[in-house]
């Protein structure tokens, strides 16, 4: 049985994470290794019902940072118990559209909870599970959000209608955290062209994965 193998996309809005993911699958598929794509918060029926609160319902409105924490990693609990696990434990290799890192970013860089709040909130949620991988992709913030204005026709969902201040906030934690963790963490500019990104992804990837 081949070793699982978890590789997680951090980045801003707009930063191409989307595009890479499939890129990669289909390269891990060329293959013949069997790759799962996620996202979070989502990946699972209970995640996807907390996404759609998160993002777009009508009462998520003026939710509170600790509310939007608490639900985040009410997702994450569930994506790694039903569907992360389960995958890894069967050899397969798991793409993800974000993870704890985000959290740290989001909820807590640039929504001010404080860095021990989210770390133990994470740790619980994980329940010991980590990247072996993660790709930050990184972006200037307001060219991302030119990009995911114009991905989105203007109709941006509740993460994504922030002021720019607060996306740097966001992309100085992700930077930071890269920092912090070398071995796991590789930081790729995606401000040049879709095959320029993906080569510097490719080539992240396959050292770190070399020999498995």
């Amino acid at each position: 049985m081949d070793k699982g193998f978890f590789i997680t996309f951090e980045g801003g809005e707009g930063c191409g994470k989307s595009t890479h993911i499939k890129r990669l699958s289909e390269y891990f598929k060329s293959k013949g290794r069997e790759c799962v794509v996620s996202r979070e918060p989502g990946g699972t029926s209970l995640g996807e019902k907390i996404r759609e609160i998160l993002l777009h319902a009508k009462e998520g409105i003026g939710m509170s940072p600790r509310t939007e924490l608490l639900l985040f990693e009410a997702a994450r609990a569930q994506h790694v118990d039903e569907l992360i696990i389960p995958a890894l434990r069967s050899g397969k290799i798991v793409i993800c559209d974000r993870f704890a890192d985000s959290s740290e970013a989001y909820q807590g860089a640039a929504r001010k909870l404080t860095r021990n709040d989210v770390k133990f909130l994470n740790d619980f949620a994980v329940s010991g599970v980590k990247p072996d991988l993660t790709i930050v992709l990184d972006l200037s913030p307001d060219v991302g959000l030119n990009r995911a204005r114009t991905r989105d026709s203007g109709n941006a969902d509740r993460m994504g209608s922030e002021n720019l201040s607060f996306y740097e906030d966001v992309r100085n934690a992700f930077l930071k955290l890269a920092k912090e963790n070398p071995d796991r963490i590789r930081v790729v500019d995606s401000s040049g062209s879709q095959n320029e990104t993906f080569s510097e992804i490719l080539k992240a990837v396959e050292e770190k994965m070399n020999g498995i």
